[in-house]
């Protein structure tokens, strides 16, 4: 039964041309982008061939109706015709004055390439005879004509383009032809019939012949190709959500294909690699668009332009400046010149690099066209500061025959080196002065010191935020994570796709992020910062008001924080510490003791690291706030779990192996991340609280004496209830009384909780009574809330979010809907219980744009995420407010 709807008092389609259009620029989301901004430049008095633009509500009924369109539409697509043929004074389907028409896509977000086009609709064996004479060149009649053919049979019937491709190119071998404009009259003539037979033989019917059935079947076209397989993936790849469908563009066309007189292009106002001032594009002399980018002829630099049509390029370059000006922001353009007469088909904000971008923004700003506010909230994205922040490939184009394989793009950046097993072989040759890419199945925190020492990360498993994916992020190291593409087999140190095996010593090159793995040794760019950069970023701290910290471990963390502008550390974990040197012969010493005083004698072994360690990172983080998490991971990730390894451990220890098989065994959980981890270890086991905090306070009243401005925040991890956090809060103000006592002063300190687990979002009044802070977890949370294991769900989340059950991967960007609200219950209840409670996010959300976005609204008093990510979150922080205001 078919689905009705009142549609007499709704527009579907909107007309543009002679100088007025019924919509504007600010319409995209309705009219898609294009059309947006074809009505605005008809609406500013620019020569834009008239047109109209069926809406994207139209795309969104033909896909939820099995291909039919709304009951008013094709009355209101007649209409826009008899605008067309108003306009340009012909009329279609008349062979003596035929009006030909362009149907192009246009989503509200811009997809190069990814959707459809017709050119030159309107054609048939009368027509083209009218337009030869009308025109006086029949070379350009049946060229156009072929065209047609070609493109409705590869868009709207699914005649592939190569079946025309092969005729052509048999033909100019015939007509010893270089060039497709070497062809004559007579052979396009001849060319045409060979197209419709082609298109008989594939579609088993004859090329219609009525432009009307033309007009419809393309725009169904046009329509459908929103579904396609490469239009979803560039917009799951590119997280373009929240669209309902592609508009469609319907114009009158102009031929830059009419003679030596006529050309088409497309323009950048400004270079889009690197920024610079000066236009930057291609043109063709008789030629449509579509051979600018077909690579058949090798089109001219845009600067010859001038030379070829000096009237029509003066022109151009005026209407660039405009475009400019008005839409305040460096345009792409297309553009086609008829008998030396200029029209513009289309302009939409440029695609830019990171360099591009920041010089852009700088350039626009100093040079009047814009305010720092727009420049801020408009021209640069936060993906194009993390393009700065890490090396990158020379090319990306030259290696594509060469990739093996594909993972998670983990953290971004490119990685070149040999390929090695272990993290023993990794330090190895990192200390011989060899580049190696580590590949694991999967991490562990026993393998931090050979992913240090690596170039790169490649796992087999885990998500993004595995472990190899989080320490890779915040040491700002490319990492490919969960690349089931590939079979890792330890035994023989090699990998395999199924069709190349390498082995270990091998080159391979990482691209971060791209997830792409390459074989072979690739050519590296060093990440540079501009004085730009710089100068940006400082119009961007002039607006934030959400403050930025950074995660850190060490004192190169903190330091590099610094340099990217982190004010404090949001998150310091304090078990990656206890794995340098011999400490881990300590800390297993505690994990094998039977008694308290046992535990206690291995622990003030640990003691002087701890403290040496925070020592180091306040000293770096002179000024600024250090919250520091209590030991988190459950006590058998210390342990070795291979026999070789276990056979060492157990002669270190002076301890049977049976004696160390058996506390591995006794460990082990079932689900460790709900088990003997957090809090639950410091409540069990009050002295690994107790030797903590007095390594944070002896380091802080130390530091302090010594004239460093010390701001020490103490978090217990994993609380869940209000008991657990009072236990805990007390064991830490007795140890810190106590080192008062002996040290004779005192410093002020914080004491507060990670938020990760639901019931403490749901209790978090009562615990903010007793907690100064509250800092959201929200990797665990997430886990917990979702019921995934976040280092198994990259199996099956990238085909929830393709089959549209996730919008995103909810480790990647935060779920707002479901994870979100108990995010929003923790701090609404939160500043119930406390009103000046401090309240953060150091989960890998707190690097992510769009969580961003969120945690600002619900005014959290700053986000923490990877040094590396500092200054992608100041400027999201900064979009934040500006756009909300």
């Amino acid at each position: 039964m078919e689905t009705k709807v009142d549609v007499s008092t709704k527009k579907y389609v909107f007309q543009f041309g002679g100088g007025k259009a019924d919509g504007d620029k600010t319409q995209k989301d309705l009219l898609g982008g294009k059309g947006a901004n074809l009505a605005e430049m008809s609406s500013i008095g620019l020569p834009v061939p008239p047109g109209m633009t069926l809406t994207t509500e139209c795309c969104s009924f033909y896909s939820e109706h099995e291909g039919r369109w709304p009951i008013e539409l094709e009355a209101q697509v007649r209409a826009g015709v008899s605008h067309l043929e108003a306009e340009t004074g012909s009329q279609f389907g008349d062979a003596s004055n035929p009006l030909l028409l362009s149907v192009r896509s246009g989503a509200a977000v811009s997809m190069p390439g990814m959707m459809d086009t017709v050119l030159n609709l309107g054609m048939n064996d009368t027509v083209v005879d009218g337009l030869a004479e009308r025109s006086g060149n029949v070379r350009f009649a049946y060229d156009a004509y072929r065209r047609f053919i070609d493109m409705f049979g590869d868009v709207v019937m699914k005649v592939s383009h190569d079946h025309f491709e092969d005729a052509i190119d048999s033909l100019k071998v015939e007509k010893n032809a270089s060039l497709d404009v070497d062809l004559t009259a007579d052979d396009l003539k001849e060319l045409v019939e060979q197209y419709k037979a082609i298109f008989l033989e594939h579609t088993g019917q004859m090329f219609p012949e009525d432009p009307n059935v033309q007009l419809r079947l393309s725009i169904n076209a046009v329509f459908g190709s929103w579904e396609s397989d490469r239009a979803r993936k560039y917009r799951q790849i590119n997280k373009i959500k929240d669209l309902i469908g592609t508009a469609v563009n319907v114009q009158a066309m102009v031929f830059g294909n009419m003679g030596p007189n006529s050309g088409t292009g497309v323009l950048f106002t400004r270079n889009p690699s690197t920024g610079e001032n000066k236009l930057y594009g291609e043109f063709l002399v008789n030629a449509q668009g579509e051979d600018v980018v077909a690579g058949i002829r090798t089109p001219e630099d845009i600067s010859k332009m001038e030379s070829a049509f000096p009237e029509a390029f003066s022109q151009l370059v005026e209407t660039t400046k405009r475009l400019e000006n008005h839409y305040q922001n460096m345009q792409d353009i297309e553009f086609t010149i008829q008998d030396g007469k200029l029209y513009l088909l289309q302009t939409r904000n440029g695609k830019r690099t990171g360099a591009s971008a920041i010089k852009i923004a700088v350039d626009m700003v100093e040079d009047g066209i814009l305010e720092k506010e727009v420049a801020i909230r408009d021209l640069v994205e936060p993906a194009h500061i993390d393009q700065l922040l890490h090396p990158q490939f020379e090319s990306t184009e030259t290696y594509q025959e060469d990739v093996i394989a594909r993972g998670l793009p983990a953290s971004p950046g490119a990685a070149v080196g040999q390929v090695v097993f272990s993290a023993e072989h990794a330090e190895e040759a990192a200390a011989e002065g060899r580049k190696v890419i580590l590949v694991r199945t999967e991490t562990s925190p026993e393998d931090v010191g050979g992913m240090n020492a690596a170039q790169g990360i490649l796992t087999s498993r885990g998500g993004m935020t595995s472990h190899a994916a989080v320490v890779a992020r915040g040491w700002g190291k490319p990492c490919v994570a969960g690349c089931g593409d590939i079979s890792i087999d330890y035994g023989t140190a090699s990998f395999t796709n199924g069709e190349s095996t390498i082995k270990e010593g091998d080159w391979i090159s990482i691209n971060g992020s791209t997830g792409e793995i390459i074989q072979g040794n690739q050519k590296l760019v060093e990440a540079s910062l501009s004085a730009e950069f710089d100068r940006f970023m400082s119009w961007v701290d002039e607006f934030r008001d959400m403050n930025v910290r950074a995660n850190a471990d060490t004192p190169e963390d903190a330091r590099r924080a610094i340099d990217f502008g982190a004010e404090g550390i949001g998150l310091c974990r304090t078990e990656h510490m206890f794995f340098e040197g011999d400490r881990i012969d300590s800390m297993r010493q505690m994990i094998l003791a039977e008694t308290e005083e046992a535990r206690r004698a291995a622990l003030d072994k640990l003691l002087p690291f701890q403290k040496e360690d925070f020592r180091a990172i306040f000293r770096e983080m002179d000024g600024f706030p250090v919250t520091i998490r209590l030991l988190d991971p459950p006590l058998h990730e210390f342990l070795p779990h291979g026999k070789e390894e276990q056979d060492e451990m157990a002669r270190k220890m002076g301890v049977s192996i049976d004696a160390i098989q058996g506390k591995v065994k006794s460990l082990a959980e079932f689900n460790p991340m709900l088990g003997h981890r957090g809090c639950r270890l410091g409540i069990t086991y009050p002295e690994i609280t107790e030797m903590q905090t007095r390594a944070i306070i002896e380091a802080a009243v130390e530091l302090s004496q010594e004239g460093v401005s010390v701001l020490p925040e103490i978090m217990v991890p994993l609380v869940g209830t209000v008991e657990e956090f009072v236990h805990q809060k007390t064991v830490i103000e007795k140890t810190a009384e106590a080192v008062f006592d002996e040290k004779g002063s005192t410093v002020e300190y914080l004491i507060g909780t990670m938020i990760e687990i639901p019931r403490a979002a749901l209790m978090a009044e009562a615990i903010a009574r007793e907690a100064s802070f509250f800092s959201f977890g929200t990797n665990d949370l997430t886990q917990m809330a979702f019921g995934y294991s976040r280092d198994d769900a990259g199996k099956f989340l990238p085909e929830y979010v393709n089959q549209k059950i996730l919008k995103d991967d909810p480790f990647q960007s935060l779920d707002i809907e479901g994870v979100g609200q108990l995010v929003r219950i923790g701090t609404e209840r939160g500043r119930e219980g406390r009103s000046d409670l401090k309240i953060g996010i150091c989960g890998e959300h707190g690097g992510d744009p769009a969580s961003i976005h969120f945690f600002y609204e619900l005014g959290m008093s700053y986000v923490s995420c990877s040094p590396y990510r500092v200054p992608i979150a100041r400027l999201a922080s900064t979009q934040a407010k500006l756009q909300q205001n």
